[in-house]
């Protein structure tokens, strides 16, 4: 739903609108009755999916490095 809202009465109910936005609304801000800027809900950024890729790991993948190697990885 777009609704137009004159910029003092944006400055007093800034919060309120916000809320009107994030939940989808559209909301035109006008001067004297003039349109001049509108705030719209930003698109979310896309939620990352995990399990994307083929393969596997295989269990010696978790077993203990051996103390060789594991000295190469301490500083």
């Amino acid at each position: 739903m777009t609704q137009i809202i004159n910029v003092q009465q944006a400055k007093t109910h800034l919060s309120a609108l916000l809320a009107r936005v994030a939940a989808g609304d559209r909301i035109v801000l006008a001067r004297h009755g003039k349109p001049i800027a509108q705030l719209v809900p930003l698109d979310p950024k896309p939620k990352r999916q995990l399990g994307f890729m083929q393969g596997h790991v295989d269990q010696s993948f978790f077993e203990p490095l051996p103390d060789e190697e594991l000295k190469g990885w301490q500083a």
